[in-house]
Order: structure tokens, then C-alpha cells, then sequence
């Protein structure tokens, strides 16, 4: 079991292990289309969700991430929208978990790294599996791959790790 040690805006010493081999045995509901790096490449959160955090993770992740150190930059976006509330309202909805106070993306890199923590992982993936109701109405509203159709609900998908670009 290897210990990862954060420290960055949000976390001082904080430990946590990988029970897994990255990229494996994920819950078998849970079944992202999209990687961390794949998303980072992408333009998510407006390229201000991991600007301090780089050390967390493989270098990889950000050779060719889009991001944006100062503040939100929506063209940095795939779909070049604002589909994320802030921080702020995410704590009040009591989205916040706090092993993960950035939230759902945070969660799903730890995750995909190889960290588990049964409860909160069963809460995420609940929540991942919500948001699919996004793509239900693409598919309702717009024709296939038509990526100017519903683009704020495109990008939020994305932000959820499903490739809103195959709909």
C-alpha cells in the first residue's frame, strides 16, 4: 500500500493510501468514459481545478492539460461554457466530502489513482451515476454529434467524466 502526503491550497499533511493498482477494480456500476488526464486535456472547470496540486499526481495527467493558474477561463472549456457552480455552492449543497474538498473531480482522481473509501466511493458513484439523466436529454434534444446542441449540458458532462462528444 503505497502513502500519498498532500499539500497544496486546500490540504496540509493530508495521508491517504492506494489500496489499488491504478486505473483498477473500480466498482463494477462504475464505469467512466473519460480519465483525469483525459479530462484535464479536455478543458474542465474552466482549467482552475488543479492548479496547485500537480505533485498529487503523474506528470502526464498535465502535459497537455489546459489550465488556467489565475482564475476560470471558460474557453479553456471543450465546449467553451460555464457549466460548474462555485466551490461555495457545492459546500452548501453538501456535495463536499472532507478527504476530497474540491470535490467530485478530486474524488475521481484519488479513485482512479487506486484510494478507496467504501462509503464515500458508493456516495460518488451514486452521484456519477445521476448525472447520466444529462445525456438522456442530449439524446432527447439534439441530433447525434451535433456538439453545438445543449453545449452547457455537454460540458457538465464532461466534467463527470463522460465523453459528451460519442452522444
Amino acid at each position: 500500500m503505497k502513502e500519498i502526503v498532500v499539500n497544496d491550497k486546500f490540504q496540509t499533511n493530508y495521508i491517504y493510501y492506494l489500496k489499488e493498482k491504478i486505473n483498477s477494480n473500480f466498482h463494477p456500476e462504475f464505469k467512466p468514459e473519460l480519465t483525469p488526464k483525459d479530462m484535464l486535456k479536455m478543458g474542465v472547470f474552466g482549467g482552475r481545478y488543479m492548479t496547485d496540486c500537480k505533485n498529487e499526481f503523474p506528470k502526464s495527467w498535465f502535459e497537455k492539460a489546459k489550465l488556467s493558474p489565475s482564475r476560470k477561463n471558460i474557453n479553456i472549456n471543450y465546449y467553451q461554457i460555464d457549466a460548474s457552480l462555485p466551490l461555495s455552492e457545492w459546500v452548501k449543497k453538501g456535495w463536499i466530502h472532507k478527504d476530497d474538498p474540491r470535490g467530485w473531480f478530486q474524488w475521481y482522481c484519488r479513485y482512479f489513482m487506486g484510494r478507496r473509501m467504501e462509503d464515500e466511493d458508493l456516495r460518488q458513484i451514486k452521484r456519477w451515476k445521476s448525472i447520466r439523466r444529462h445525456a438522456g436529454a442530449i439524446r432527447k434534444s439534439c441530433k447525434p454529434k451535433d456538439l453545438s446542441c445543449r453545449k452547457k449540458q455537454r460540458q457538465a458532462l464532461l466534467h463527470w467524466a463522460y465523453d459528451s462528444r460519442n452522444i
